[in-house]
Order: structure tokens, then C-alpha cells, then sequence
């Protein structure tokens, strides 16, 4: 059975957010591991464009999570601590985040994104053009890079599609090159 299938049963062919019954497309929650109905929401238009572009939030749709907090999938509960954490400078979203409780494995994956950390705590990974980058971003490299511990060479022009970003040191980015996982500098990498 399809993904999106498994999530309109799953969720009545409603949005999983707000309960929008229009407009609805499978949204994986990153960062993902293996993919699929547990790693993903079924949600409407609105929701993706608000979570995706932070500068189109109504903080009137998002009361929804008064009770799409609840849910019993653990994608939902990650979205919606995400929003609510964005929107917490609001008042009543602290008051739901006061009241939500996420298992450790459950915050480590909602928190993955920067989510909720101050502004200036937050680590912000730029490309070499200064570029803001974010999980699960293609990047192309802009010169030839010996990798450490092997006799491999990861030449200029090569992408390096859905990285995933270290969390402690804004300098370094890990994406796949040829089959194998390494760890980049942020210098030597350009959004694509």
C-alpha cells in the first residue's frame, strides 16, 4: 500500500493539523531516517507553505494544535511541538508547549531541526556564498576534496544531495559521495 494511501486511512482524508479536508499531500518530517508512514503526516496546502516559509504564518490557523497536539502518531506530535515552539512568543503556544510531553527520542527528533532554540543559540550552517543551509538540502562542491582516512578524492562539481547537518560546529555538513558517507566543510559546498 502507498504511503499516501496508508496516511489518508490513517487519517480519515484529513489534514493531521488543522483537519483541512482539501488539498492534501504526503509531508515527511525531517530529518528522516528510512522514510515512510512513520516518518511522515498527511497535511493541506496551508500547513506545508506555513511550516516551510515562516514569513507566511497566521497564528490563527495554528490553534489547531490545541488538539492536533494530542495525536498518537509521533510525526504529528514532531510538527506540532515545531510550531508551537516557533510560535511560543505568542503567549497561548507556550501554554500548549507547557502541557505537551514528548518521550527523549521524540524531542531529539523534533528538536533536530533548531527548532525552538534561541535565535542565538541557534548553529547556522552557510555555504561558501553564504547561503543558509538546511537539512536535507543538495549542495554541489567547489573544489577537489581528499577525504580523510581513504584514498578517495571528491572532485569539484560533484552534488551531494539530502545532507544532514551537525548540529554543535556551523562548519560541517554530512552527505553522501559516491556510496560513502563524509563529513564536508561548509566552505567547499554551494546550494544548489
Amino acid at each position: 500500500m502507498s504511503i499516501e494511501r496508508e496516511l489518508n486511512k490513517r487519517s480519515e482524508s484529513k489534514c493531521e493539523l488543522c483537519a483541512a479536508t482539501e488539498n492534501l499531500k504526503v509531508y515527511q518530517v525531517l530529518p528522516t531516517k528510512k522514510g515512510g508512514i512513520d516518518e511522515s503526516i498527511l497535511a493541506c496546502n496551508t500547513c506545508i507553505d506555513q511550516i516551510e516559509n515562516p514569513d507566511n504564518v497566521d497564528l490563527n490557523h495554528w490553534r489547531c494544535l490545541n488538539d492536533s497536539m494530542w495525536s498518537e502518531h509521533i510525526p504529528v506530535q514532531v510538527v506540532a511541538w515545531r510550531m508551537l515552539s516557533r510560535l511560543r512568543s505568542a503567549g497561548w503556544p507556550q501554554e500548549l508547549l507547557d502541557q505537551m510531553y514528548l518521550d527523549e527520542d521524540t524531542l531529539a527528533w523534533a528538536q533536530a531541526t533548531g527548532e525552538g532554540e534561541d535565535d542565538e543559540n541557534k548553529v547556522i550552517h552557510r555555504d561558501s556564498n553564504g547561503v543558509i543551509l538546511e537539512h536535507g538540502d543538495s549542495v554541489v562542491l567547489i573544489k577537489d576534496l581528499k577525504v580523510k582516512g581513504s584514498s578517495m578524492v571528491a572532485k569539484q562539481g560533484t552534488a551531494v544531495r539530502n545532507i544532514r547537518l551537525d548540529h554543535e560546529n556551523a562548519e560541517y555538513i554530512e552527505g553522501k559521495v559516491d556510496g560513502q558517507q563524509i563529513v564536508i566543510i561548509t566552505q567547499y559546498v554551494k546550494k544548489i
